[in-house]
């Protein structure tokens, strides 16, 4: 893309500015540090110029929008013709609280849903199973049984409103009592929008929320597309997940890297039972983390979608462009909240918020400035969409399409990033593909590697965090945190006794023994399922049916 001659006009340029301009500059007001690095500790260089991309082919490297290879965006106009899904991330105890919630977030103008769940539910425990005891609705809401499900989406229009749902080893029972909450309002499967994570590999890669064994789960993932491909066509069945990667401690290559090649296990899953490609693979999604270094992150963005479109075109032969698109939710990074002056964690969500935006995010949860300390407030929360609905409506950044592209130092991030993602792919290949990495202790290690060379920094003031260990201030809390019913829990467990007492128990206990004898064998156990949670069996008590069928995984332990 640059003429020869020039580039090597730019390279004397560049050597006689170093040696005068830049060195008198420096005599009399030297840089504030001697090595500038990302928040993945990358090495910045001072100044970025076209030598930095003098390899980059337009046409092969970004394209138009709308057009492979999708660096520049997934569609033509971008959000010039239609913003990203504003979807708040929210769910606290009980069923009829988060439906509170959910209104209200759709009357301040969040145009999506997105369902947090407590850590008995993700887990795959009954809110009064005694695993689950001091955990109820801590981290999320409460769902044992259709019938919470029925309150949760009470007076929500599920024909017209989309959502998704952060729930991955009991993923299949949850989208199945989604579905039968939807029927009962009328709602057919095929009218249903949104997203299910269902997302496993990342669970025993970062979470560490798995139930089964890594064969049986990938079984049920694929249960899953197979089914959403027939009869949710408009679901997105698998949210491919590297935001808890990155809140694990991951850089953003690794972040990439170790998504995408989940992603790519799921589509060779698929492929093995024999769906078509281009069947399937238009309703992947992903969804990534945005964390503090703006341009680092921009530049993951723009690099996921440019390997995304190039390994499922080459690699996997989908002929389908809309099998290419690399459509992606983001979070803003939790883990870089602070306790600490918590008023400051806007600014922080406001700059992670932009950069994905200005990385082409499809959807978008801005993180609340209380969430170090608690579930959020309404306040907070609202402060939170608030931001969203600023950058949209009054920052001007939506006005053009990739307004950032062609950035000397972003293209060659975009580049360092891509290369480092291609590094890790083949790393993952010699050690036998994803799950033999996974057994091996490969990511977990790679992870822990980096948050603590992040910490590290931190510790050692080569890193500064404002208000932790620059410009720290010792006043006492002065915000509203969320409290929460305290008789929720009384509720709940009620509910779930209501629940016993008034089903057809002989029905339940027909549902469950097919759905035995499915998961014992290779059907597809979606059928079987919603028809164990149409007759009100509760979570747990499927879970446990798969638990007899499928065992339990424990992670082994590496010296």
């Amino acid at each position: 893309m640059y003429d020869s001659e020039k580039l090597t006009r730019l390279r004397q340029s560049l050597k006689k500015w170093t040696e005068t301009t830049l060195q008198k500059a420096t005599a009399r007001f030297p840089e504030r540090r001697e090595q500038f690095i990302t928040t993945s500790s990358e090495p910045i260089k001072r100044l970025y110029t076209p030598l930095d991309v003098a390899e980059l082919d337009y046409e092969r490297d970004l394209g138009l929008p709308g057009e492979y290879p999708y660096t520049r965006g997934v569609h033509p106009t971008m959000h010039r013709g239609r913003l990203w899904t504003m979807r708040m991330f929210a769910g606290f105890g009980t069923a009829e609280e988060t439906n509170a919630r959910f209104k209200y977030l759709l009357k301040e103008g969040q145009t999506g849903l997105s369902i947090a769940f407590d850590l008995p539910t993700l887990m795959g425990y009954d809110s009064d199973a005694p695993e689950a005891l001091g955990e109820f609705g801590k981290c999320g809401v409460a769902i044992s049984s259709l019938k919470d499900m029925e309150i949760l989406l009470d007076g929500i229009p599920l024909d017209k409103v989309s959502t998704s749902m952060t729930i991955n080893s009991p993923a299949a029972i949850i989208w199945a009592m989604y579905i039968a909450a939807a029927e009962k309002q009328g709602v057919r499967p095929d009218q249903l929008r949104g997203t299910i994570q269902n997302d496993i590999l990342k669970e025993y890669i970062a979470q560490k929320e798995y139930i089964f064994p890594p064969e049986p789960s990938m079984r049920l993932v694929v249960d899953t597309i197979e089914y959403g491909t027939s009869t949710v066509p408009q679901w997105n069945t698998i949210s491919i997940s590297g935001y808890h990667i990155r809140e694990a401690g991951s850089t953003a290559a690794q972040e990439l890297a170790f998504t995408l090649s989940d992603g790519f296990e799921y589509v060779r899953w698929a492929l093995d039972r024999g769906l078509d490609v281009d069947a399937f693979a238009p309703r992947l999604s992903l969804f990534f983390n945005s964390h503090n270094d703006f341009f680092e992150e921009i530049a993951k963005f723009r690099a996921a979608r440019r390997i995304w479109a190039r390994e499922l075109r080459e690699t996997f032969g989908a002929k389908n462009p809309r099998s290419w698109l690399m459509r992606f939710h983001t979070q803003t990074a939790g883990a870089s909240l602070t306790a600490q002056q918590p008023e400051i964690n806007v600014v922080r969500v406001a700059v992670q918020a932009l950069a994905a935006v200005l990385g082409g995010t499809q959807s978008l949860h801005t993180n609340s400035l209380d969430e170090a300390l608690a579930l959020p407030s309404e306040q907070a929360v609202t402060i939170a969409l608030r931001t969203q609905q600023i950058i949209a409506e009054e920052s001007g950044v939506t006005n053009t399409i990739d307004p950032l592209g062609g950035s000397f130092f972003v293209e060659a991030q975009t580049d360092r990033i891509e290369k480092q993602a291609y590094d890790y792919f083949r790393r993952i290949e010699d050690l036998g593909g994803v799950l033999p990495a996974i057994e091996k202790g490969f990511f977990q290690s790679e992870i822990s590697d980096a948050a603590y060379r992040y910490q590290r920094e931190i510790d050692q003031n080569v890193r500064k965090i404002v208000g932790v260990n620059a410009y720290a201030e010792n006043k006492p809390l002065a915000i509203p945190l969320l409290e929460m019913d305290p008789q929720g829990y009384q509720r709940q467990v009620k509910r779930l006794e209501e629940v016993h007492q008034t089903r057809d128990n002989g029905r339940v206990g027909q549902t469950l023994d097919r759905l035995r004898i499915a998961c014992q064998g290779t059907e597809n156990t979606m059928p079987f399922i919603l028809d164990a949670v149409r007759a009100y069996a509760t979570l747990g008590e499927i879970i446990d049916v798969m638990k007899e069928a499928f065992g339990t995984y424990e992670e082994p332990t590496w010296i």
